[in-house]
């Protein structure tokens, strides 16, 4: 059996918490760090390893003590969303295993992040215990400074029921395989980053199996549509980036993560810093 786990954690600035993080989990035997992605205006990362289910489990939880221990998020803000010092810790079959089987991983993880951690933990997707927390966007609204506050009436899965007062939350799910995909727009005009992703997200009429941020990268002094497809079979990149650049002129694009060769577009997107290593099935075959 073989899953792929993707955590995002709240560090894309000090490179010292990133090589950290990927430490711990490249210690755990019978698993292999497939790539890393850190951006400083995200102030995010994300790791990406696969192995067996136990091994996989005990590198993410060993990831969120080490999160926990060097991320405090009073103090943290990119201008990504975020709950959690390890904000989000996805399980996603690959071989040999079910997304069923992924969403009781999710949940023995859960526990064991709570256990050695004390860091709350809620489930999202294919692991999620309630209707109205399926969709990671309800569990995560209002970021940590409101979560923190609501705990009475938007408790914890496991733990709590008070957030960790510097590492938040850890919200663990299953799920398909997500394409995180990043369109860098030619302006500084925050409002038609918004505007855009609005028009493309599903929740606001757009297109199916689509989130998207309109966000303003600082360093770059440009916007972005940061988006989720969640399902590339129904929308892919092709459709994404064809209906951003009749909005605005495009700089370029980029991948966070990995992405399976059947979800690779078929026009020129215009990618900045990709290559054969980010397909998933060529990290796999290492």
């Amino acid at each position: 059996m073989i899953v792929e786990c993707v955590p995002n954690f709240s560090a894309g600035r000090d490179r010292s918490v990133v090589d950290a993080l990927e430490a711990a989990i490249a210690a755990v035997p019978g698993l292999t760090v497939l790539d890393r992605t850190a951006d400083a205006d995200h102030d995010r990362c994300v790791i990406t390893f696969a192995g067996g289910p136990q091994s996989v489990q005990e590198a993410a939880v060993r990831a969120v003590a080490v999160a926990a221990e060097r991320i405090d998020l009073t103090r943290q803000h990119g201008v990504h969303p975020r709950v959690g010092a390890a904000d989000v810790i996805p399980f996603v079959p690959v071989s040999g295993i079910t997304l069923a089987q992924c969403a009781e991983l999710a949940h023995a993880t859960g526990q064991a992040i709570w256990e050695r951690t004390q860091v709350p933990v809620y489930f999202y997707e294919a692991a999620a215990l309630s209707p109205g927390r399926v969709n990671l966007a309800d569990v995560r609204r209002g970021g940590f400074e409101v979560l923190r506050e609501q705990t009475d009436t938007r408790p914890p899965d496991i733990g709590g029921p008070l957030l960790h007062p510097t590492a938040g939350a850890a919200i663990v799910g299953a799920r398909k395989f997500l394409v995180a995909y990043n369109i860098n727009l030619a302006s500084d005009d925050l409002a038609l980053a918004q505007r855009i992703a609005r028009k493309l997200r599903t929740s606001s009429g757009g297109l199916p199996a689509v989130k998207a941020l309109g966000l303003r990268l600082e360093s770059r002094g440009i916007v972005q549509v940061s988006m989720n497809l969640t399902d590339y079979e129904i929308t892919g990149i092709d459709q994404v980036y064809t209906a951003v650049a009749a909005e605005a002129p495009v700089l370029g694009s980029e991948l966070i993560g990995l992405i399976p060769r059947a979800a690779l577009p078929t026009i020129d997107v215009r990618w900045e810093a990709f290559d054969d290593q980010r397909v998933l099935e060529n990290r796999l075959a290492v």
